[in-house]
């Protein structure tokens, strides 16, 4: 099969890109940019004619396919299975970069049936999640952990699937949980958390359900209940392994038959909203120990997505600091290599609220523009503090710590980064790459 153009350049296939309403590129096995359609070339400048460029360069300015960057490669994929691929990539643009959402499916020719070209197109996330700290989203990173699990939330957010988010305390469980309410076809309607942890067992289900006047000494008005305020929306049950047994059939009633009745009520109401639930406790072992229905796990766990521990997001402390100094608004305060190196070997039980915890008092206690070791508190500087030979670094960690802060940091395109650190790009690309395989 052969792409056929006019000789004024017009081809069928630049036809059926041009139809295309998102970013759209042609791409032969190759990985050569052959045709682009208007609206790619207006959001990322790629000229529609010229020297072949290949898309892991024009994408990610990479010397190498991105399954080889350690990334997910949506043409590997489609090959692979000879079927469409989707997946969730930080993409390079004039304007930095951003995260987007790839489709790529294939395009066989009709008479040998070989897959011969590939179609991506580009569908740009918007501003709930950003490698820029300085922007208002209020999830950033650029993990691979970070980046797996912003992949499952772009993918369950647009269904009525009930959700489980598993993660440590300090995660940013209640974030993701808003930010799926946010990209579904509920957003406009309300979101209401509910704070299992919080709900004394005796009011449990009054507060789910709401009550009406008379129904106990003491109700002397009708009483709205969480699932009726939710309704269109999105309850979010929080540490939901908090629930007392013998009132997790209450809950799992209201799950199984959409129905409910309010306290002293016997009319029956008619529940819609759709349920996104969060715990740092293990369910499983709950319901192997008897502690948590086994139905009702079953119901919450449609689809589970895990929240990585900071400590497994390689790359990401430098970009989180930032954006906390951004919003406590302290732009002219930075902190220093040595700091954050600090930072990046500190396991952080309290993840996220920890860090922002340990960015605050260091404020507090610098009083120059630059946050150095001795503004952290001791237990994470103590181990760092003497140079002994048990505390000699090897020059690759070193170089692999201040890779990162600088990766985090820079605002430029990785060409001219690999300029400023004297290295060629395929040095650097090849650099990086070993960090995330790591």
């Amino acid at each position: 099969m052969k792409i056929e153009t006019d000789k004024n350049g017009g081809s069928f296939a630049q036809g059926v890109l041009d139809s295309l309403h998102e970013p759209a590129i042609l791409i032969n096995r190759d990985y050569d940019v052959l045709l682009s359609n208007e609206a790619y070339r207006q959001r990322y400048g790629l000229v529609a004619r010229g020297p072949k460029r290949k898309c892991f360069q024009v994408s990610h300015r990479y010397e190498l396919p991105c399954d080889q960057a350690g990334e997910s490669c949506p043409l590997k994929m489609c090959t692979e299975t000879a079927g469409r691929a989707r997946t969730l990539h930080i993409h390079h643009t004039p304007h930095g970069e951003e995260y987007v959402n790839v489709e790529m499916w294939p395009i066989k020719d009709p008479q040998s049936g070989e897959l011969s070209y590939f179609i991506e197109q580009i569908f740009p996330v918007g501003d709930m999640i950003t490698v820029d700290p300085n922007s208002s989203s209020r999830l950033v990173g650029v993990s691979l952990p970070f980046r797996q699990m912003l992949d499952l939330v772009q993918r369950v957010a647009p269904s009525h699937a009930t959700v489980l988010l598993l993660g440590e305390t300090g995660t940013g469980k209640d974030v993701v949980a808003q930010m799926i309410h946010s990209l579904s076809d509920r957003r406009d309607r309300p979101f209401v958390p509910v704070e299992c942890t919080g709900l004394p067992e005796s009011l449990f289900e009054s507060e789910l359900f709401g009550y009406v006047k008379g129904a106990f000494t003491g109700a002397n008005t009708n009483k709205t209940g969480l699932v009726e305020a939710a309704e269109g929306g999105t309850l979010f049950l929080d540490e939901v392994g908090e629930i007392p047994l013998h009132d997790q059939v209450k809950l799992l009633r209201l799950l199984e038959t959409r129905r409910y009745r309010k306290v002293g009520s016997s009319d029956w109401v008619n529940a819609d909203f759709r349920l996104v639930c969060a715990t740092n406790r293990d369910l499983r072992a709950m319901v192997e120990a008897g502690t948590f229905r086994a139905d009702l796990f079953y119901r919450l766990s449609v689809f589970e997505i895990g929240l990585p521990p900071l400590r497994e997001r390689e790359g990401d402390v430098g970009l989180l600091i930032e954006r906390m100094l951004n919003e406590l608004g302290e732009t002219k305060k930075s902190f220093s290599v040595e700091a954050v190196r600090a930072l990046n070997r500190y396991p952080f039980p309290g993840n996220v609220r920890e860090l922002r915890n340990i960015v605050e008092r260091a404020i507090l206690l610098c009083d120059d523009q630059q946050i150095l070791p001795r503004h952290l508190p001791g237990y994470i500087t103590e181990d760092t503090a003497d140079i002994s030979e048990t505390r000699i670094r090897a020059l690759a960690e070193v170089e692999q710590d201040y890779l990162q802060l600088t990766v985090a940091q820079w605002q430029g395109d990785r060409k001219q980064l690999a300029a400023k650190l004297g290295l060629s790009e395929r040095a650097l690309y090849r650099k990086l790459a070993a960090m995330r395989d790591k």
